[in-house]
């Protein structure tokens, strides 16, 4: 798969909006210009598709937990943590 995005935009821009396309090619060659010229470009986001492969590889979809930390790893302060906070120098 090949996006026709970077990854930030690809990211910000949810599949709904389908400002982007990507392209597919199940043949593995390893000239990447081989590859593009048998590639389909499939419009919107790639999203749906990695959604897709990860339902099938994933294990079982548990709820988040209710209460952050545990006996081992004591929450140290609420989200988003204050390294967000944080200006970079």
């Amino acid at each position: 798969m090949l996006g026709a995005s970077g990854h930030i935009a690809g990211v910000i821009n949810p599949p709904a909006k389908k400002k982007r396309s990507y392209w597919t090619n199940d043949k593995i060659v390893a000239d990447p210009d081989k590859w593009l010229a048998g590639a389909k470009e499939q419009p919107g986001s790639w999203w749906t598709e990695w959604v897709a492969f990860l339902a099938t590889h994933a294990g079982e979809q548990v709820p988040a937990p209710r209460k952050y930390g545990n006996v081992a790893y004591k929450a140290i302060e609420p989200a988003p943590g204050r390294y967000v906070k944080a200006k970079a120098e």
